[in-house]
């Protein structure tokens, strides 16, 4: 059987930076609320004329071809996954950014599962690899869904973590020794009775743009009913974090006491700690609280793990476990076996 390796990564995240009194500030909500319990001590911002969604993943992408050792010629897959909300609306930025790596004997596709993006998108592009005629994939993803959030908006507020960046991998089939980590298995689930509480409501085909739209700020991230949904989710995130994380660590052979690092969404302060702590791994020390990034969707998971490698967190042979959730509702994991 085919052997899928991760064999390099990269990340980019743009200069500007938002700070949580900032954010306070233009929100209303306390300080110690958004940097102590909403998680965010700052995060990054794109200028309006820069850093869109496909600049974001060329420079992520080189970094990531450059730690792998591969030419952007020698890509056969390209596959964006990160936000739907990116330099134009119904266009291609996969296209757009294998045209500008110079990858053209890649294939460009993209996938869209929202922030459980990242555990999904190796999923398929290890599949690809598996059986398909493809040896090399570039993964890439970028988010500068921040500009969608209002902060006068409190039925949005937990979305006010939402930071810039962008992230991308390189998997290749049968990498023998060059591979950073080799891949396993992966697991997903949807609850779809979440799928209408966040939404953009203007520009799609519900209520195209306008005027009126425009004057009505429905260009902006909203939740219909903040209350019902905290309260509909609570009871079943925790279940389905824990469920997807145990799927993918028994189809790969694995179980909870072999993870030594979780790479996780971020989210509020406390609740990470609480996955982390059922998973039975120590916050401190066995994952990265995004604190000084935000929520950078599927771009979290990388983000992750090289803050983690950074500070000597991650070890030769641990398992380390990309965990994500998105709205709609979406959980994802896939586990990786790390290597010095």
């Amino acid at each position: 059987m085919t052997t899928v390796g991760l064999t390099g990564f990269g990340t980019y995240v743009p200069d500007g930076v938002v700070t949580g009194e900032e954010i306070a500030a233009e929100s209303g909500i306390p300080e110690a609320v958004v940097v102590e319990k909403m998680g965010v001590v700052e995060k990054r911002v794109c200028p309006p004329d820069a850093d869109h969604a496909s600049d974001m993943s060329v420079a992520a992408a080189e970094e990531a071809l450059a730690d792998a050792g591969v030419a952007a010629a020698d890509v056969d897959l390209l596959l964006y996954h990160g936000s739907e909300f990116k330099d134009h609306v119904v266009w291609s930025a996969a296209a757009d950014v294998a045209d500008r790596l110079g990858a053209e004997n890649a294939f460009a596709t993209e996938s869209y599962t929202l922030c459980a993006g990242a555990p999904i998108a190796v999923r398929q592009a290890a599949a690809q690899l598996q059986v398909d005629h493809v040896d090399t994939a570039l993964l890439v993803a970028a988010s500068r869904e921040e500009d969608l959030v209002d902060y006068a908006n409190p039925d949005s507020s937990f979305m006010f973590n939402f930071g810039s960046g962008a992230s991308a991998m390189v998997l290749e089939a049968d990498p023998g020794n060059d591979a950073r980590a080799t891949v396993h298995e992966s697991a997903a689930k949807t609850d779809g009775s979440f799928s209408r509480d966040v939404v953009m409501p203007a520009g799609g085909s519900v209520a195209p743009p306008s005027a009126e739209t425009v004057d009505a700020g429905e260009h902006a991230l909203d939740v219909a009913d903040p209350d019902s949904m905290k309260e509909r989710l609570g009871p079943v995130s925790l279940p389905a974090f824990l469920e997807v994380a145990d799927a993918a660590l028994e189809r790969s052979g694995f179980a909870r006491e072999d993870v030594g690092f979780v790479a996780l969404t971020h989210m509020k302060r406390s609740f990470h700690e609480r996955v982390l702590e059922e998973l039975g791994v120590d916050p401190a020390e066995d994952g990265f609280y995004l604190d000084r990034y935000g929520h950078v969707q599927s771009a979290d998971q990388i983000l992750a793990v090289e803050e983690g490698l950074e500070r000597g967190r991650i070890d030769d042979g641990d398992v380390v476990l990309l965990l994500g959730a998105g709205t709609g509702y979406t959980w994802a994991a896939t586990a990786l076996r790390w290597r010095a």
